[in-house]
């Protein structure tokens, strides 16, 4: 709650060469403040490593409007790595976190706030289509939720989109995790608290180009599976018992042929195939131990999710 005695909004909005989309961005935000008089805003715009003239953009609309603040990142961190940055820095009685590339229709936080005053303390948006999505998009992320709730036993709900709003005891839990892989969606769920979803459809981008490339997309999702499910793990000992299983029926099936019928030797190509398939099973084995270990090997140097090089407008906590 701020001096005023209004409660205190903090929108955090991670930025990489977002140019195009700051004007109209903050246009609308300044709609959604004035909307919610009864609230208090700030912008907490989170530039990540920008290449372009986002930075400079961010400076003239701080200097028009104070309640837009800058915290600028070293490098680019990812998109997790922005939004730990920001809240980190986040003073609300709630935070909303969306993207700056409008696909987040800012008007929807009117609707967050309204459940949030209702008691709901991680409120969510439901994307119910997809516009300016391509096909492949579209499969990949279907493929993902089906994936990922498989092996964690449905515990990601389908389509929520990273667009929400938290209450300050639900960002103030996930400040206080210090792992290095994140994948802030799963701590969002992991972190419980009372839920609500709110379906929307997801516009297109307002300008610019996307990030999320489908390299990006499987690397994302390939990090939320391993960091909350310890199921390929597990498939290896259950692969490994079926292939031992099935290893020792054929040897009994030899054996057996070789004492009533003779000696067969002609089956070389089936072996090599056999032995191939084996090969195979066993260096994608190793390959799940590998991304596994990857992650642990990135936790235990505990380097920071970002770094801060400038900060415009904020006090440092």
């Amino acid at each position: 709650m701020t001096d005023s005695g209004r409660r205190l909004i903090s929108i955090v909005t991670p930025m990489y060469d977002e140019e195009a989309n700051v004007a109209e961005l903050t246009r609308r935000l300044q709609a959604v403040f004035a909307e919610n008089a009864s609230y208090d805003f700030e912008v907490i715009a989170v530039e990540n490593g920008s290449s372009d003239g986002t930075y400079d953009r961010l400076l003239d609309v701080h200097g028009q409007d104070p309640r837009f603040k800058i915290l600028r990142l070293s490098r680019n961190f990812g998109a997790d790595g922005g939004v730990s940055a920001g809240l980190s820095r986040a003073a609300g009685d709630a935070a909303v976190i969306m993207c700056a590339d409008l696909q987040d229709p800012p008007e929807l936080i009117t609707d967050f706030i309204a459940a949030w005053e209702k008691g709901y303390e991680n409120v969510y948006q439901i994307v119910t289509k997809r516009e300016g999505t391509g096909f492949l998009r579209r499969v990949n992320s279907q493929v993902f939720y089906w994936l990922i709730n498989a092996m964690t036993g449905g515990l990601f709900p389908k389509n929520v989109s990273d667009f929400r709003l938290v209450d300050r005891n639900v960002y103030g839990t996930i400040n206080g995790m210090h792992e290095h892989n994140r994948f802030m969606r799963g701590m969002f769920y992991w972190a419980g608290f009372k839920s609500y979803g709110i379906e929307h459809a997801r516009a297109p981008r307002f300008a610019g180009t996307t990030k999320a490339s489908t390299r990006t997309v499987l690397q994302l999702a390939i990090k939320g599976i391993l960091s909350y499910s310890y199921m390929p793990l597990r498939a290896i000992t259950y692969m490994g018992m079926a292939v031992s299983a099935a290893a020792f029926i054929l040897l009994f099936y030899f054996v057996y042929k070789a004492v009533f019928h003779g000696v067969p030797f002609a089956g070389f190509g089936t072996i090599v195939g056999v032995m191939l398939l084996m090969f195979g099973f066993l260096f994608t084995m190793l390959g799940v131990v590998a991304e596994y270990i990857g992650l642990i090997y990135e936790e235990v140097k505990q380097r920071p999710n970002f770094v801060v090089s400038e900060e415009v407008g904020l006090h440092q906590r």
